[in-house]
């Protein structure tokens, strides 16, 4: 561990803390504030705030791992999330923006009913504590093998800071802090892939380094009926997962919502590419790595190749980006604990003791999401847990809500019966077919069970309730084409700080570019790059500001 990377990590905290912190008066006014940003995020901050939002340091400790091991099959994987995105972009986004909710919950109780709401409700809140722990347990590792610090303190540590940091400052601080851990991990990776594969002696040594079968798309434990499943799962899961929604419904129009999930899309074509080369070139530096040591792969590149104080970065771009997926998850969860538990219990509480209620609530989540990244290790270790999650809750959780949308036929009878019976049918074949019947299933059968089987209970119940001639009225709330000044106000507010930031990281980079031993030139580059990138927004966000105020003179004109 480099003095310069512990000053570059220092740094980099430092501009995501302050970048934070500067909207903790905004985000404790009121609940639309805390929770939805104001309802008007433009579409491409959103669409960013999504892709770091799915995305944490488990996808270089889970997927490298798979691609030391596998080879291109991980970015196979991979690119069924960027079939999901231009899908949802073109037909589900749209629909959620045009329901006008808060939280899904919201949209549960409207469609469905305040008591499917309920067990939707704890259900979602107990998948989410271990969906954030998974998210949580790869950084740990990955600090653990920087710097040497046990991964339980890191845990600890790093799991109080960012749920402190998002009571702080709530889903804008999310949003914006996630475009800049974008910056900071697409300038660390196109600096680390020239200098990985200079590392290895080309593209062509490690083309006849790999072992036989490493370039496949497919294998036989991760085959093109796992890839299929995977990528429907994919879809249901981005498109109904309840942090994931908030995307869509906090962007001003559904023609944003699209672009929210095509951008998705978009960046998920390009970056496993860049992600996944990385470890997979460390099977020609090192091809002995075994069970979790594969998980190691990309940092160990890193640690073999990168110049002095560029780890330190890249590591605390790892670090925050977890926390922009951990922060979106605790801060939808204490926004359905705040306004659809709470607010039913006590309809007269004001906007301040919500706001406090949400904060106290995101603490809660934070320390049972710390409990189960400590448990992650004995729980076969994070790429079954994090595939065991997914075949388990993605396809039986946020599938048959997310059906109603389109469909008028579906009962709280139906949707809760299909979650309740995959739940169940999923637990009994992972942890009592194989111990009981002596059945256990294959990774692909897994998941093609976790998502076949509610889409098969939801067209059954679609063809009775048919033929029953039930339907439910769900009407949308009408559009609203009036842009309202606040809301503008406080996007560009969000706008301005986030490129306050980019600049910092910036300059941040270029100190690093003149320290460096060696490639001092490729990081300047990088540098210049992202802060012309942070002055442009700037002055383009300037103008919007004039045109807003211009604005809000007309109206006082008018009255």
């Amino acid at each position: 561990m480099n003095a310069i990377d512990l000053i570059a990590i220092t740094l980099f905290m430092f501009i995501v803390f302050l970048t934070g912190m500067a909207f903790s008066r905004t985000s404790g006014d009121n609940m639309k504030s805390f929770f939805a940003a104001d309802g008007a995020v433009p579409w491409w901050m959103n669409g960013l705030s999504l892709f770091m939002s799915f995305f944490s340091a488990g996808t270089f400790v889970v997927w490298g791992a798979i691609a030391y091991a596998d080879g291109l099959v991980a970015v196979s994987i991979q690119w069924t999330m960027c079939i999901a995105g231009i899908l949802i972009g073109l037909f589900i986004a749209p629909k959620w923006q045009k329901t006008k909710v808060l939280t899904v919950a919201e949209f549960i109780t409207k469609r469905l009913g305040l008591e499917v709401q309920k067990t939707y409700t704890l259900l979602f809140l107990a998948v989410s504590i271990f969906t954030a722990g998974g998210f949580l347990y790869p950084v740990a590792k990955i600090v653990e093998v920087w710097s040497g610090f046990p991964a339980s303190y890191s845990i600890v540590l790093i799991g109080t800071i960012m749920a402190l940091y998002t009571a702080v400052g709530g889903l804008w601080a999310v949003v914006v802090t996630g475009v800049l851990q974008f910056i900071v991990l697409f300038a660390a990776v196109i600096i680390v892939v020239p200098l990985a594969l200079e590392h290895v002696g080309g593209f062509n040594a490690f083309l006849s380094g790999v072992p036989e079968g490493y370039l496949d798309l497919t294998n036989g434990e991760y085959s093109g009926a796992f890839l299929l499943s995977f990528g429907l799962y994919n879809l249901f899961f981005i498109a109904g997962n309840w942090a994931f929604v908030q995307r869509f419904t906090t962007v001003a129009s559904p023609k944003d919502a699209k672009k929210v999930g095509w951008m998705f899309g978009l960046l998920y074509t390009i970056s496993p590419l860049l992600w996944m080369l990385p470890p997979m070139l460390y099977r020609i530096v090192d091809p002995n790595l075994i069970g979790t040591q594969s998980e190691e792969a990309y940092m160990l590149m890193c640690k073999a190749v990168l110049p002095v104080g560029m780890l330190g970065l890249i590591v605390g771009g790892m670090v925050f980006a977890t926390s922009s997926s951990i922060n979106t998850t605790l801060n939808i969860s204490a926004g359905v604990i705040t306004n659809d538990i709470y607010k039913r219990l006590y309809p007269n509480a004001t906007d301040a003791q919500l706001v406090k209620v949400g904060k106290l609530a995101t603490m809660g989540f934070g320390l049972l999401t710390i409990g189960v990244a400590l448990l992650v290790p004995y729980m076969g270790g994070i790429v079954n847990v994090i595939l065991s999650i997914a075949s388990l809750t993605g396809a039986a959780m946020f599938l048959p809500p997310l059906w109603t949308l389109f469909s008028k036929r579906q009962t709280g009878f139906s949707v809760l019966s299909t979650t309740i019976f995959s739940l169940l049918v999923n637990l009994f074949m992972k942890f009592v077919a194989p111990g009981l019947l002596g059945i256990s299933l294959s990774r692909t059968n897994e998941m093609i069970l976790g998502v076949g089987l509610p889409i098969v209970l939801l067209i059954i119940f679609e063809l009775i309730n048919k033929s029953k001639n039930i339907a439910i009225k769900y009407e949308l709330p009408p559009e609203q084409t009036s842009e309202d000044v606040s809301e503008a106000s406080a996007n560009i507010r969000g706008v301005k700080i986030m490129s306050l930031g980019i600049i910092a990281v910036g300059v941040l980079l270029a100190g690093l570019g003149i320290l460096a031993d060696r490639s001092s030139f490729l990081i300047l580059s990088v540098a210049t790059i992202i802060f012309i990138l942070g002055s442009v927004i700037l002055y383009k966000n300037n103008k919007s500001r004039k045109d807003i105020l211009a604005k809000v003179d007309d109206l006082v004109e008018v009255e």
